[in-house]
């Protein structure tokens, strides 16, 4: 039997009633099934002496010998009166604070000789512990006579999560007997010959060494084993995915300094590029960076290869089990050129006859990107539509019904492009920028679309009918870990190489207080005619309220936007035009805001992150970011790639508030440190996690019971090698 399939409730257990059963359940331990499976989060290594001094010397804090208590003392009065044990083993003392245990004064009377493992540490010039265990071993007696021996409970200790009332004896003794009892018929998960090659451990012998193990090294290759396994069931179910759905398995181009993809001589890639896209190519003042010549490329290959098993111009791609469509991750560093490369993909589908929906987060970006389609492809003829939930009755109903027949090749919009009544004549590219804001039933909606197309309901009624091309779109880089498990099923295709002329961005570092030197700073870009964003966390007093920062920083007062343009229109900046932008401000005032922005008729623009993505000013040098200790790394990042679009040298700075945490000081680091949003990426996971960068509505179930993303990447590389090779043709 496998592990999956022991669904016996833990009540069968010996000692398990309703009342520890209730227990288990807030650690979601349900079953045999999930108690077996429910491992350790760390373990305590007793299996070495540590005397007080030589915890002492070595600042680790661990105890583990055989001391005697030599005194009691107590502090504080009435119901905050505490027992302190001073204990020593001959070589130091130790006080033993024992906060709400006043019985341990008659349990571990002066005198008694006792095994003690503690975590110790200086406080007050005293060496104190407040975490310790005391085990009898003697009444009394010459401490002399006992520190020769060993150690009781010198073992491996598992640490579990643990929940109010349930303790880790209890836990342990309660899996010790959920696997004497279910462990003898466990089968394994693993095919036999990958546990042979790479010298795994059977099922049973894994699930015993990771909660009994006997030493360190026990317990990490139990882990190692438990950790490949889960990462190769996951990663076979993104190859069986892949592969009915699109025909085959996906590639993910490894993130290194030097890209991995195909090269395109760029004869080649004008030679095989479609009507409108050569168009497209000669009326672009500047050469396409060698990475996008390689991912249009690449992404002409599929999109041709969809429409060529549509009309079964040619065979059907190996191991398919139905209809190929593109499905592909694009991700570049800010101002590497995603939109461009999205408009030659649409060009790609539209000389096919298809019609494309970008869809963005914002109405803002939205907005943007529908103007530079308007300026890029009208004259190609190119149809282009702009759809929000803000478009008038009337016009909306023109260009719904413009939409159904066919009359728009390419529809720009938000949420809007999948609502209900939109209906799309052949909707065959769905592309999705920053497409980290968008949940993964969002994205399924908008695919829904192509199929329930007026050309899929009609005439392609029966399948195999095409499946529309899905492109998503990220200018915050994707970690490989991430990209191997969100993104497992999909072609990841990476922009690396920055247009010509671009400069890195220099970042200064200042903390509150000091910010009449970035003001300075700035005011000397503004006099040579360049301009400046000024961010701030909050929009108004109202919302400027005081709170603790996203890594529990102490509770300080928010900056507003609203109170600072006042500021610094009145009395830093009296001489230049400031103006004031955020989400309350109605679109159209908003639009007219960027667009007298981008003209320079206005210098200072303040603002909220409403600004993070879409707004283009090649002029702007300076972006201030005030308390940025406020912002996670991807929006810091975001943030600073609104300026350095230009030829001029652009300066960020990052305003940080006073008592930053360790976790804030490690994100200002990092963007001092470097512009490369793929070294940032990284530093985004180690320092939050998986779970908080994508979130469940992004990712879907990543609940991995003992893998960690930001630790076993190794691991996961080898898995999905193995996973994979089982469909590899």
């Amino acid at each position: 039997m496998h592990i999956s399939e022991l669904n016996n409730s833990i009540s069968t257990l010996p000692g398990i009633g309703s009342a520890k059963q209730a227990l288990f359940a807030r650690l979601n331990i349900f079953t045999i099934s999930d108690l077996l499976q429910f491992y350790p989060r760390d373990y305590e290594d007793r299996t070495q002496k540590s005397t007080i001094a030589q915890s002492i010397a070595n600042q680790s804090g661990k105890i583990h010998t055989i001391a005697q208590i030599v005194g009691h003392e107590w502090f504080g009065y009435g119901k905050m009166k505490t027992l302190k044990l001073i204990a020593t083993d001959g070589t130091g003392l130790v006080e033993l604070v024992a906060f709400n245990r006043p019985f341990m004064e008659k349990t571990h009377p002066v005198g008694q000789i006792a095994a003690l493992t503690a975590k110790g540490e200086i406080k007050y010039g005293k060496y104190q512990s407040t975490s310790f265990e005391l085990e009898k071993i003697s009444d009394g007696g010459e401490l002399s006579a006992f520190t020769g021996i060993e150690v009781p409970n010198s073992r491996v200790f598992p640490v579990y999560p643990l929940t109010e009332g349930l303790t880790s004896k209890i836990l342990s003794k309660t899996i010790q007997a959920a696997f004497k009892q279910f462990s003898l018929g466990l089968e394994n998960d693993l095919p036999s010959q990958i546990i042979e090659k790479r010298h795994l451990l059977s099922k049973k012998e894994a699930i015993r060494q990771i909660h009994f193990p006997k030493t360190l090294s026990e317990a990490i290759g139990a882990r190692n084993t438990l950790v490949f396994e889960e990462l190769f069931l996951f990663q076979k179910t993104l190859a069986e995915q892949a592969i009915a759905h699109r025909g085959k398995l996906p590639k993910i181009e490894i993130d290194t300094a030097e890209s991995t993809q195909k090269q395109v001589p760029e004869e080649e890639f004008v030679k095989n590029l479609s009507t409108r896209q050569k168009n497209l190519l000669a009326r672009l003042p500047y050469k396409l960076t060698a990475d996008q010549m390689s991912v249009i490329a690449l992404m002409n290959e599929d999109i041709d290869r969809n429409y060529g098993f549509f009309d079964f111009k040619g065979p059907a791609p190996a191991n398919a089990a139905g209809p190929y469509s593109m499905r592909t991750l694009l991700q570049g560093d800010v101002g590497s050129g995603k939109t461009l490369v999205s408009f030659f993909a649409s060009l790609r589908v539209i000389d096919y006859g298809g019609q494309v929906a970008l869809m963005a987060p914002t109405e803002l970006l939205a907005r943007q990107h529908a103007e530079n389609a308007a300026k890029q492809l009208e004259a190609l003829g190119v149809s282009v539509a702009y759809l929000t939930g803000n478009i008038k009755t009337k016009g909306r109903n023109n260009l719904l019904e413009a939409l159904k027949k066919g009359d728009i090749n390419l529809v720009i919009g938000t949420h809007a492009l999948f609502s209900k009544n939109v209906q799309y004549h052949d909707l065959a590219l769905a592309i999705i920028d920053e497409q980290h804001r968008f949940g993964v039933m969002q994205r399924s909606a908008i695919l829904d679309k192509g199929r329930t197309s007026v050309l899929a309901t009609d005439k392609y009624a029966q399948p195999p009918f095409r499946e529309p091309n899905l492109l998503m779109m990220s200018a915050t880089p994707i970690p490989q870990t991430l990209a191997l498990t969100v993104f497992g099923d999909l072609d990841v295709r990476t922009i690396r190489t920055m247009p010509q002329g671009r400069k890195p961005v220099v970042t200064y570092l200042s903390k509150a207080g000091n910010e009449r030197n970035a003001y300075d700073a700035v005011r000397k870009e503004l006099r040579v005619g360049h301009q400046a964003y000024f961010v701030y966390p909050a929009i108004d007093s109202s919302s400027s309220f005081s709170a603790f920062d996203e890594s529990g920083g102490s509770l300080q007062s928010l900056k507003s936007a609203e109170e600072s343009f006042n500021f610094l229109q009145s009395q830093v900046y009296p001489d230049f035009r400031c103006a004031l932008i955020h989400s309350k401000i109605d679109e159209e005032s908003q639009n007219q805001i960027l667009r007298d922005f981008r003209e320079n008729k206005i210098q200072v623009l303040v603002a909220t992150t409403v600004v993070e993505v879409g707004v283009d000013v090649p002029n702007a040098t300076c972006m201030v970011i005030e308390q940025a200790d406020r912002f996670g790394l991807a929006a810091l990042h975001q943030l600073r790639g609104r300026v350095g679009r230009g030829d001029s040298q652009s300066y960020c700075f990052l305003i940080y508030r006073a008592g930053i945490t360790e976790n804030g000081i490690a994100r200002m680091k990092a963007l001092h440190e470097t512009t490369d949003g793929f070294k940032i990426a990284e530093e985004d996971l180690r320092l939050r996690g998986p779970g908080e960068i994508t979130g469940t509505a992004q990712s879907g179930d990543l609940q991995f019971k003992i893998a960690n993303l930001a630790r076993d990447e190794k691991i996961m590389l080898e898995a999905r090698k193995e996973a994979f090779s089982l469909y590899a043709t």
